[in-house]
């Protein structure tokens, strides 16, 4: 793939190809910048995918570009700082840990969120992740990361006229992703095979490059499998039990082998959330092959695990029939030197619907360290899974929490990212998690941070009216469908955002309770409140896809005045527009069901404040000035209650506090109390919760401790 590329190049731009295959770029604004300016439409067409941009871009371009002496000017630039970062030596982990500097840690997840031409993640879980991977990058942890390749993705969601969601699933061109053949040390491609049930399966492996970081995909749409197994990895968090067990097998068994056929030893392993579980006992299996005793085995596999849990909702977390376990693992549990019954006792955990294999349990009974990702759920998790460790106390139980952060070069605005530069200095990302470069908000004048801001919301509703002139001009779309997605808004009218996942906890329609009351709120004259709605339900959520109907009928009724718009096929590209570009950022899940939630914390790095109720982040983020809590956090009688209690809030903040702030302006224009509020929720938000914080707080409290464990284990 990479060839074509490469002949198709001038010599003054050989290098182009490698840079579009290391997604490096995608958060490095001068790698960004280069990319537009090489075919600002194509890059706009093809939706910032550099690889089908160098496909698609005519030789006469590219013959003429490459004679450009600004353009070349930016790309040996760029060329220079790809190098810089590619190399490991100064960075914050090799500088801090020198004597780790040859360790390597591998990381499970099940999704990660990358980039939108890579569609391998379904929502939170995957940003992460993806923001996971990049962070360690910048900071030269020597993280490895295993997943899916997943060539169908999530879904690509459509919503027809009667509001319904219909998922998609569009087959991705490999050939038109940053993504590439992974060879061994001889130049073969890797494949690795293992046994489930009375089947081999077999996968082949992608590598992606994720700045320094290496990520590996594996796919079992290979000639050698079976028809049954070839979808085994066609989509993301698809199928019944018996598909969920067989990808969360290949996940962790096969993900081992797959460390172990590129040569790699870590002496970390980290599981975000409990889907690769089972790699603690492909770990296990291999020292009981070398001689060690199961105990022996399982201590030192312990003892070198991490655990991340990240639901707070026990129905979120797999649970396994043990007959199903049975089948699948059927010869599995003789290599590791157990019995069935002993096997199974490692995830025993009685479920709603009766004793089951839980694969939380496992990681959590196996793992030296755990923990959830807020404060509130960590100690949310050590509750409900008090009966993991009976004798203890749930306050002394081992799960801890590092909160969850954002990679802020990914999501805040390029003007933001530029501002900063201006205001807090020209280094000020490899100084983002310091609270005291943030004071230095102080410093930026009001006019400039709102100016910036409007910039950031006219794109945004530039965006909608280009993607509903899109759909028109394809086809794809009725008239009545042209209203919904956002065409009436008003770019001068308070925009309210709400995007994530569509599932009820979340309670997307709640601001829609008393529709009279919000009707006042939003057709005033004078200071007209709108929304703007986007984010997709699981295929088989009716209620979530019922959730998405009735704001989608909302969107379509002549009441609403054009004020409320529904985003189709929320994604990390429309994301971006979203979390830069509303005046307010609304969240009111059913406490304590958020463990974190992140999308927040974007609009709140881009100055976008958050109306929010005190759970997950919220609860550490809220400093009483940056922004707006719902409500308390007592608990209710009845849901019926809590929808009452929070709803009326949410319209009191707004006509007492909210929209008469918003629209409080001075004789320039400017409403000055606004962005005190909009400067606060940067500088207060930045630091605490930015990728970097995240990343440093895994490896001081986490990764270090695994690493040198191994090490006294390996000199033992």
């Amino acid at each position: 793939m990479e060839t074509l590329l490469i002949d198709r190049m001038p010599a003054s731009l050989s290098r182009l190809p490698e840079l579009a295959y290391n997604l490096w770029w995608s958060w490095t604004p001068e790698a960004r910048s280069m990319f537009r300016q090489l075919d600002y439409p194509l890059w706009r067409k093809t939706n910032h995918n550099p690889i089908r941009m160098l496909q698609e871009i005519s030789l006469e371009k590219l013959n003429e570009i490459a004679e450009d002496p600004s353009f070349l000017r930016l790309y040996k630039k760029t060329i220079m700082m790809m190098d810089k970062e590619m190399a490991f030596e100064g960075s914050w982990f090799t500088k801090t840990y020198p004597e780790q500097a040859g360790d390597v840690i591998a990381y499970f997840s099940a999704e990660f969120g990358l980039h939108n031409s890579i569609p391998i993640y379904s929502g939170g879980l995957g940003i992460l992740s993806g923001d996971h991977a990049k962070e360690a990058s910048d900071l030269g942890i020597p993280l490895v990361g295993i997943g899916f390749l997943y060539p169908q993705g999530y879904f690509r969601q459509h919503i027809p006229n009667h509001g319904w969601q219909e998922a998609i699933y569009d087959q991705l061109d490999i050939t038109k992703a940053a993504i590439q053949h992974a060879y061994d040390a001889d130049g073969n491609d890797i494949k690795v095979t293992v046994r489930i049930g009375d089947r081999d399966v077999h996968a082949r492996v992608w590598h992606v490059r994720v700045g320094r970081t290496p990520l590996y995909l594996m796919d079992t749409d290979v000639d050698e499998n079976d028809p049954w197994n070839r979808e085994l990895s066609a989509r993301l968090y698809s199928g019944d039990s018996e598909m969920r067990i067989r990808q969360e097998m290949l996940l962790g068994i096969g993900g081992v082998r797959v460390i172990r056929a590129l040569g790699y030893n870590p002496k970390a392993w980290h599981m975000n959330e409990g889907h690769s579980a089972f790699l603690i006992l492909e770990c296990i299996r291999e020292k009981v092959a070398a001689g060690l005793t199961f105990e022996q085995a399982a201590e030192e596999v312990q003892n070198r695990t991490i655990f991340t849990t990240h639901t707070p909702v026990p129905a979120g977390h797999d649970a396994f029939a043990f007959q199903v376990v049975e089948k699948y693992f059927q010869g599995y549990w003789q290599e590791l030197g157990i019995s069935l019954e002993q096997l199974l006792e490692l995830g025993n955990h009685q479920e709603a619907w009766g004793t089951a294999f839980n694969m939380t349990v496992l990681a959590l009974r196996m793992s030296g360290q755990s923990n959830g990702v807020s404060e509130l759920h960590g100690a949310v998790s050590r509750n409900m899974w008090q009966g993991v460790w009976p004798e203890t106390p749930p306050e002394s139980n081992p799960i801890t929490h590092v909160t969850n952060g954002v990679h802020m070069p990914t999501w805040i605005s390029a003007g933001l990212y530029d501002l900063h530069k201006l205001y807090l200095g020209p280094d000020w990302s490899q100084k983002q998690d310091d609270p005291k470069i943030w004071e230095q908000m102080t410093n930026v004048p009001d006019e400039v941070l709102w100016d910036l801001h409007m910039i950031m919301k006219g794109k945004l509703i530039s965006f909608i009216t280009d993607n509903a002139r899109r759909r028109w001009l394809a086809g794809n779309t009725d008239p009545g469908q042209i209203l919904t997605s956002g065409t009436l808004l008003d770019p001068n009218a308070l925009t309210i955002g709400f995007a994530r996942r569509f599932a009820t906890y979340k309670r997307a329609t709640l601001i829609f309770h008393d529709l009279e009351r919000l009707r006042r709120i939003m057709l005033n004259t004078h200071r007209p409140v709108q929304f703007v709605f986007a984010g997709k339900a699981h295929p088989a959520d009716d209620p979530g896809k019922s959730m998405i109907q009735q704001v989608y009928n909302m969107a379509k009724s002549h009441e609403m005045g054009g004020r409320v718009a529904f985003i189709e096929n929320y994604n990390m590209h429309s994301a971006h527009y979203l979390v830069q570009g509303v005046d307010v950022w609304l969240n009111n899940p059913r406490r304590p069901r958020e463990a974190s939630g992140t999308s927040g914390m974007k609009a709140a790095m881009n100055g976008i404040p958050n109306l929010s109720i005190l759970d997950g982040w919220w609860v550490e983020g809220y400093n009483g000035a940056n922004g707006w809590t719902i409500g308390s956090q007592e608990p209710f009688d009845s849901t019926a209650e809590e929808d009452d209690v929070d709803a009326n809030a949410i319209y009191e903040l707004l006509e007492n506090e909210i929209v008469p702030l918003y629209y409080s302006r001075d004789r320039d224009g400017i409403p000055r109390g606004w962005v005190e509020v909009m400067r606060e929720s940067i500088r207060s938000v930045s630091p605490q919760f930015s990728m970097t914080r995240m990343l440093k707080d895994y490896t001081e409290q986490l990764y270090i401790n695994a690493l040198r464990v191994a090490e006294l284990s390996h000199a033992d």
